[in-house]
């Protein structure tokens, strides 16, 4: 019987493997969870996006509805909107166009853009208006 043999514990060897094994899941872990937040802050913007868009349509609608003009007149605007996403500040550019279909019909089509980890994304709204 050998005095310096003892099988009641883990080597070194043993230990160290068993670290790499939790640090290599570990690694998996975070990634998924780096990965769930950058899409979870892309469908944020892109609604946000929605919003911007909806607002600028809501703006020009009420503003042709309430206009006496007889014919329709085109005011196509570009702008920048700044929004509070999380504890920073995301721009929009907007860019609206419109068309006159008719004498009592326009349409109205909003851009919505923005850049986000160097990729350019972009959300389009449109609708139709008519005058009675």
């Amino acid at each position: 019987m050998s005095a310096f043999r003892n099988n009641d514990g883990f080597t070194l060897i043993e230990f160290a493997v068993s670290v790499v094994i939790l640090s290599v899941g570990l690694l998996g872990l975070l990634q998924a969870v780096n990965l769930a937040i950058s899409s979870n802050l892309t469908n944020t913007m892109r609604n946000e996006a929605t919003v911007v868009a909806d607002e600028q349509l809501s703006t020009r609608i009420a503003a042709i509805s309430t206009s006496d003009a007889a014919p329709f007149t085109a005011s196509p605007a570009n702008l920048n909107v700044s929004r509070k996403i999380y504890n920073g500040f995301k721009n929009y550019s907007v860019a609206r166009a419109e068309t006159v279909t008719g004498n009592n019909s326009m349409e109205i089509n909003v851009t919505v853009s923005w850049v986000h980890k160097n990729s350019r994304y972009t959300h389009n709204a449109s609708s139709v208006v008519s005058k009675r």
